[in-house]
């Protein structure tokens, strides 16, 4: 959603309502964990009441434990919190967990995949940044293709139902390629808005 029209929030909901896209993907960013401002509670509940998809909400903030509960209330249906900005993920991953929505864990290009090992037993999804977080419309970072491989392994052997999102430089080019090697969900910001029809580019990318 960062990378839609903010004057027409709704049009872009029926857009999406009608699409073939399985969720809707927030990016809240708090200026402190990432050097950048989004958007927070007030847009999340305004785009629910429009939006029939799930709200996939990736938080980018720190003490993120503090805000699980008025995340799960203004409408996400999976809440990822980055690793790196939680004292105790595993606590941040049972307050999600408590509030009956789904979990995501996420980390930066920088952190070891391993470093997540614990925590995939107790999750549902990993959001794998191929960028660093903060910003939309970065270029994919090709060694991101050894990472997923590592984490498809581990995921593998833990918990075979945990999902792999990508997030940053996903385009028409690239996305065969993250399908085949694991992924299952790709996260498309200006790959799909900048385009004539963003509708067609949603369906181009799931039959890549």
């Amino acid at each position: 959603m960062l990378s839609a029209d903010f004057g027409n929030l709704q049009s872009m909901c029926e857009m999406i309502n009608a699409s073939q896209a399985d969720w809707l993907h927030f990016d809240v960013m708090d200026g402190v964990f990432v050097p950048n401002i989004s958007f927070g509670f007030p847009v999340i509940e305004a785009i629910k009441k429009h939006c029939t998809k799930m709200l996939d909400v990736h938080i980018m903030i720190v003490n993120p434990e503090k805000y699980v509960q008025r995340f799960a209330k203004a409408g996400a249906g999976m809440l990822t919190f980055h690793y790196e900005a939680a004292n105790n993920p595993q606590e941040v991953i049972d307050l999600i967990r408590a509030e009956g929505i789904q979990v995501g864990i996420s980390i930066n290009p920088d952190v070891p995949v391993s470093a997540i090992e614990p925590f995939i037993k107790s999750v549902d999804m990993v959001l794998l940044m191929t960028v660093f977080a903060g910003f939309g419309g970065q270029k994919f970072i090709e060694e991101s293709y050894n990472r997923i491989d590592e984490l498809r392994e581990m995921i593998s052997r833990l918990n075979p139902t945990c999902l792999i999102e990508v997030d940053g430089g996903v385009t028409l080019d690239n996305a065969a390629k993250l399908f085949e090697h694991g992924v299952n969900v790709l996260v498309a910001g200006s790959t799909v808005f900048n385009t004539a029809n963003p509708s067609d580019t949603i369906e181009s990318l799931l039959k890549a």
